[in-house]
């Protein structure tokens, strides 16, 4: 079966790892792996990189991201539309399947592209509410225009089955990037202090925070108030792994750098990698941000979890996750009182009955 995977950015591709050394392994499959989005971008990292470094072969790469303003968001999209349309033209007889994941608009655009070509789709993290955020609307469509649905929870499972009309293709098999703890060693204190020049013997907070880009004009005032809160945590080191490319990003990268420049209990990085993120979540205090891991697999950490705004609401989430606004007082307030209450000893609710790639493969060699 040849399956081509499409991967847009660190985040889906570290999502994606253990699935793709199986694919790799089990000579069942022919994988074709196309990157594109922020994988080919110096400013995000280049993290085209950690694929090759990993031991795959990447058969195309693409360019395309031009910017966060709405305009150059959009241009990004019709390039990505256009782009795929070439490969999608080539591929049409040579590829059984394309698996997609999540919920950006690159990936969206990719998968528009091959709807002519009617190529099956396989949808993984469909069915899932993030109403702060636009990729809540190219998550849906994604849905719509995929066959096959690899879900993390039986609620996105109806949610799926709701939005398609149909209860067939449907799996839930639960978060992928949860069977990465299963096999990646860990860095220790002294190893990431190593390999990222990163003390976490000092109480830390791992940060990662993205735009809201449904209501992204307030994005420069949500800047302001993270840095006014930052500069205040003297009693923590701040680790923030910088934001992805989303409307209105840079203004919240820019006065990330210019807090790390100047206060050196601040520190960004651009890119960890699978490893040195799950690594910097094991040796943190717990997280602060928007973002999707705190959601899916800080509670595989025993992380508390304080979520900012909107970006993520409507997302299922655990008892370990604490909604706030993002108002410098009640981010402290909060960050005060989180830090008393230690390890988290619930379960996490994204884990499926068996590891979730061989649920996804099991079901790949059935169609």
């Amino acid at each position: 079966m040849r399956i081509s995977v499409l991967t847009s950015s660190r985040a889906d591709y570290g999502i994606y790892t253990p699935l793709l050394k199986r694919l790799k392994n089990d000579t069942y499959f022919d994988l074709n792996i196309i990157a594109f989005g922020t994988h080919t971008s110096k400013k995000h990292g280049n993290t085209i990189k950690n694929i090759l470094s990993d031991g795959f072969t990447i058969n195309y790469q693409v360019d395309t991201v031009l910017g966060d303003s709405p305009k150059e968001i959009t241009q990004s999209l019709s390039l990505t539309i256009n782009e795929f349309s070439e490969i999608w033209s080539k591929e049409t007889d040579k590829t059984d399947l394309i698996i997609c994941l999540g919920d950006r608009y690159e990936m969206f655009a990719a998968v528009s592209a091959s709807i002519p070509f009617n190529i099956p789709v396989a949808h993984i993290h469909g069915g899932e509410t993030t109403l702060g955020a636009i990729d809540n609307k190219f998550r849906h469509a994604l849905t719509l225009m995929s066959k096959y649905h690899f879900t993390s929870a039986s609620v996105h499972s109806e949610k799926v089955e709701n939005l398609t009309g149909n209860k067939v293709d449907i799996h839930n098999v639960g978060a992928l990037s949860l069977d990465s703890l299963e096999t990646i060693s860990l860095l220790t204190t002294n190893e990431i202090k190593t390999k990222f020049n990163i003390d976490f013997s000092i109480p830390t907070i791992l940060v990662t925070f993205h735009p809201e880009t449904v209501s992204y004009e307030k994005n420069t005032t949500y800047a302001k108030e993270l840095s006014a809160t930052f500069k205040e945590l003297t009693q923590f080191q701040i680790v923030i792994t910088m934001p992805n490319a989303d409307t209105m990003g840079n203004i919240i990268r820019e006065e990330f750098v210019t807090l790390s420049d100047k206060y050196d209990h601040v520190i960004i990085i651009e890119n960890f990698g699978l490893q040195g993120y799950f690594s910097a979540m094991k040796h943190s205090c717990f997280l602060l941000g928007n973002t999707s891991s705190g959601i899916i697999e800080a509670a595989s950490f025993k992380k508390y979890v304080i979520n900012l705004g909107d970006r993520q609401k409507g997302r299922y989430a655990g008892n370990n996750v604490i909604n706030i606004k993002i108002k410098r007082d009640i981010i402290l307030d909060t960050i005060v009182k989180t830090n008393l209450l230690g390890e988290y000893t619930g379960d996490n609710n994204y884990r499926g009955k068996e590891a979730a790639f061989q649920q996804i493969i099991k079901a790949l060699k059935k169609i």
